[in-house]
C-alpha cells in the first residue's frame, strides 16, 4: 500500500536536512528553485528517480540544453557540497561548545 502525499509530508529533522541541502544546493547551482515539504515529499515518492521525474515535470526545457543525467549528478553533488559544509559546521560549533562546558560564550560588546 502506498502512502499518500500528506503522510510523506514530515517533520522530521532528518528529512529537512535533505531538503534544505536540495535548497542550497539549487542556490549554488544558480537554479531558481525551492522546494517546500510537500514538493520534497512529492519528489521522494517518486524513489530513485524522483529528481529526475521533477526535472521532466517541472523543468523540461533544460533537457533541451543539458542531458538529464548531467543535470541529476550536477544537483546530487551539490546537495552532497551543502550537507558535508553543514554537518562541518555543526561538528565545529559542538566541539566549541564542549570547550565551553556545554554553553556557546558569549562575548561583550
Amino acid at each position: 500500500m502506498s502512502k499518500t502525499l500528506h503522510e510523506l509530508v514530515t517533520d522530521d529533522p532528518t528529512t529537512d536536512a535533505h531538503r534544505h541541502a536540495y535548497n542550497a544546493a539549487f542556490d549554488e547551482l544558480g537554479l531558481n528553485w525551492h522546494w517546500d515539504a510537500a514538493t520534497y515529499a512529492w519528489v521522494r515518492s517518486r524513489g530513485r528517480d524522483g529528481l529526475r521525474t521533477y526535472l521532466e515535470r517541472e523543468h523540461a526545457h533544460l533537457l533541451r540544453a543539458y542531458e538529464a543525467d548531467f543535470l541529476v549528478n550536477a544537483i546530487e553533488s551539490a546537495k552532497a557540497r551543502c550537507q558535508a559544509g553543514v554537518a562541518a559546521h555543526h561538528s565545529v560549533a559542538a566541539t566549541r561548545a564542549a570547550r565551553n562546558g556545554g554553553a556557546f560564550a558569549h562575548s561583550a560588546a
